[in-house]
């Protein structure tokens, strides 16, 4: 009973100060909620530091990604990449831009002013002016909508222009001093170069045109919206103060609770950059090695890193969405609502305190107003307030476009970052600066590690006319591997080398040394320029393009006009690599085709050999570029190539290539080497009576097997008794032991 009576005295206090609960009711729940969206910001930023932690654990703080004085300063020496001068065409689209964006702001308030007189002439009954005005309404839409347009397509032409910019810039560094090999082999940073140059270029420019459009054009709009509202207050001889006063502290309110609230979002956009850059990666190797994976059947395997890898894009876009959606719900808050509600007052102000003429006017004019009739004041005060709303409401876009595009200037920051990590890793590699990185890790991310041995490239390489001169030379790989501590090596004209080993031992890495692809980390290496060396590799680069460009790669057919070369000699070098054939069976010397299908590959390796009498190097690198070409043709194609005055330096196993080359380098496999004379005939009696033996020695085995069972089947001993290790007959090794007889 006590408790009913209790309840209802509650009941009774509760309706007697319903309003005070409501409002207490309503601020305890915006408190609750922004207690909740404090909490999950903090719990989304310890996940992102986490994420990032995991990701790139050796990431250092000044690579974060943030919009701050970092940014800026390569958003700025990447804008003189974009605009070299004001002379260029980038400058020339970005005036144009420019002016359609100044010529729609003044539309604009053309368009405010119309539909004040348009409500004006309304309010009055004036149909006459009315239809006027419509019309002259209708006639400024044809231009305003012709500017509208004429906006998107000065930003679309200004995006191509700054990402044709990029893209030249960017090709040129890709390619200077072989910097596409070396970014694969040499250093680690960027593991999908191609993700760099086209996508991550493409957003880069599309957001700098596109921010540069949002942000112009509202702050013009400010601006002059801002200039003529209050011309307007002081014709009226209303307060303009106060209102300014309520504009900027709603403005710097909002500013400063979005900048506190918001996401890293460059940060999280370059790490989606990256992810996809990596999705895309493991594409491209599944379609460059599906035949290798079809072979071994390793589509679950590939198929799980495919899907991991496409998880962890997923998780990171994921987390973007969840970033987004407490940001701008709490910017819509904001702009919508609050800012709707200083508007109205900011426009109320001027109306209700307009005296209707300045305070400098003439008593004419005060007469005149005070004199006018009721309905004409409320007239004018109606096309005011249509007039004033219609400017504010621009405005308010524009300074909702301005704030709310420092998110999008966050994600700038995050597409400058890859930009820019790319020009300068592209810059570093062709100085010859690398750094190397490991595996994948989980998350499908390349992680850079700190190396703590550094090979430093003071090996010093100079030109000669003809001779190739190695003096304490070491072959080490990208890896750091050290293959080849030192390597001495001496050839002149006349000497064709021939070069052996097992597989690993360094024979392809000196070529790449050799060729200029990787450095001399020490000793001293004298070599003629690479237009005097050609490398020819077990498996040709077919090019795309016509069967006589095949020929002559990496040269044009203007190239070849130059050199006065003719289809004719073309004809010549293939009848003596023995391909003339491909010629008439596709059609012809212009014949495009996908050659690297088309062509066997004995064919492909036969083509390669062409481009070696086409191109009549002082040296052809030749790395078992014959293993598919049957012996009696290579033979033939070897005695031409020597016979033409090239300098044969050949990786080979074929005992038939021997008599092509007057000196051998036999790699060990351990770090050791020797070079020599070739004796070819003793070469190939040696080779014979090695032959010989290990036929011999196969059957032993076997044979001893025998003998043991039948002793065991007859219980005797035998002379000589010997112990088998090994199973199958592969790999026997025995010893014979001295067994005397029962």
């Amino acid at each position: 009973m006590l408790l009913i009576q209790k309840s209802a005295e509650l009941i009774d206090i509760a309706s007697k100060h319903k309003p005070f609960i409501k409002k207490a009711a309503a601020v305890s729940t915006v408190l609750a909620g922004a207690r909740f969206i404090y909490w999950y910001r903090q719990k989304q930023k310890n996940a992102l530091k986490k994420e990032v932690a995991t990701s790139t654990p050796n990431k250092s703080k000044k690579d974060t990604v943030a919009v701050n004085r970092v940014f800026f300063k390569r958003l700025w020496q990447l804008m003189k990449i974009l605009i070299p001068s004001v002379w260029s065409k980038e400058f020339v689209w970005l005036f144009l831009h420019s002016s359609a964006l100044v010529s729609r702001t003044f539309l604009s308030i053309i368009v405010a002013d119309l539909d004040g007189r348009m409500v004006r002439s309304i309010v009055k009954t004036d149909l006459r002016q009315f239809i006027l005005d419509l019309l002259k309404w209708l006639g400024l839409a044809i231009p305003a909508t012709f500017t509208n347009s004429a906006i998107r397509f000065c930003e679309s032409k200004q995006a191509l222009a700054f990402r044709t910019k990029l893209v030249e810039k960017a090709y040129h560094l890709y390619f200077k001093n072989q910097t596409y090999y070396r970014m694969g082999n040499m250093d680690g940073r960027i593991v999908n170069a191609d993700q760099s140059l086209t996508e991550d270029i493409h957003d880069f420019t599309s957001t700098v045109a596109h921010l540069y459009s949002h942000l112009t054009k509202p702050i013009l709009d400010i601006v002059l919206i801002t200039n003529t509202l209050v011309n307007r207050s002081r014709e009226r001889g209303a307060n303009h103060k106060l209102p300014g006063l309520i504009s900027f502290t709603t403005t710097f309110i909002t500013v400063n609770v979005l900048r506190a609230v918001s996401p890293k979002f460059g940060q999280l956009i370059a790490e989606r950059a990256a992810r996809k850059g990596y999705l895309r990666y493991i594409h491209s190797r599944i379609i460059q090695n599906a035949e290798e994976i079809a072979f071994y059947g390793g589509e679950k395997a590939e198929l799980s890193l495919l899907h991991k890898c496409y998880r962890s894009l997923v998780k990171q876009t994921n987390l973007i969405y969840l970033q987004r959606l407490w940001y701008v719900m709490i910017e819509q808050f904001f702009m919508k609502y609050m800012w709707s509600s200083a508007g109205m007052v900011m426009i109320a102000i001027p109306i209700l305190t307009a005296k209707g003429y300045a305070e400098n006017s003439s008593e004419e004019v005060m007469r005149e107003w005070e004199n006018k009739p009721e309905h004409e004041m409320i007239s004018i005060r109606t096309e005011a307030f249509t007039s004033s709303r219609n400017l504010l409401t621009t405005s308010a876009d524009a300074l909702e476009r301005v704030i709310s595009s420092y998110k999008e200037i966050t994600e700038l920051a995050g597409y400058t970052e890859r930009v820019w990590n790319m020009f300068e890793v592209f810059d570093q590699v062709s100085q010859g600066n690398y750094e190397r990185s490991s595996e994948p890790n989980g998350n499908c991310g390349p992680v850079v590690l700190e190396i703590n041995v550094i090979f430093l490239c003071s090996g010093d390489v100079e030109e000669t006319d003809r001779d190739i001169i190695l003096a304490n030379v070491p072959i080490i790989t990208p890896n750091g591997d050290v293959v080849v501590r030192s390597l001495d090596l001496n050839l002149s004209g006349g000497m064709h080398l021939l070069i052996t080993g097992p597989n690993g031992c360094g024979k392809s890495s000196l070529f790449r040394i050799l060729s200029g692809l990787w450095p001399v980390y020490s000793g001293c290496l004298k070599k003629p320029p690479p237009s005097s060396m050609f490398y020819i590799p077990q498996r040709p680069y077919m090019a795309i393009g016509t069967l006589r460009g095949q020929v002559i790669y990496p040269d044009t057919h203007e190239d070849m006009v130059a050199k006065g070369m003719t289809d004719d000699d073309l004809r010549k070098i293939l009848e003596t690599v023995h391909l003339y054939h491909v010629v008439r069976r596709e059609g012809g010397w212009n014949t495009e085709a996908d050659w690297k299908d088309v062509l066997s590959g004995g064919e492909k390796q036969r083509m390669g050999m062409a481009r070696l009498f086409y191109h009549r190097p002082v040296y052809a690198l030749l790395d078992e570029c014959t293993s598919a070409v049957s012996i009696d043709v290579e033979g033939k194609i070897f005695q031409a190539a020597k016979d033409a005055g090239i300098i044969l330096m050949s990786i080979s196993h074929r005992p038939s290539l021997w008599k092509y080359h007057t000196h051998i380098l036999q790699f060990d496999g351990e770090g050791g080497w020797t070079f020599s004379e070739l004796d070819s005939d003793t070469r190939y009696t040696l080779n014979e009576e090695k032959q010989n033996l290990e036929a011999h020695l196969a059957g032993v085995p076997k044979m001893q097997r025998r003998l043991n069972e039948l002793c065991a089947i007859l219980g005797e001993g035998s002379i000589h008794k010997l112990e088998i290790n090994g199973e199958n007959g592969s790999d026997e090794s025995f010893q014979i032991e001295d067994t005397p007889l029962e």
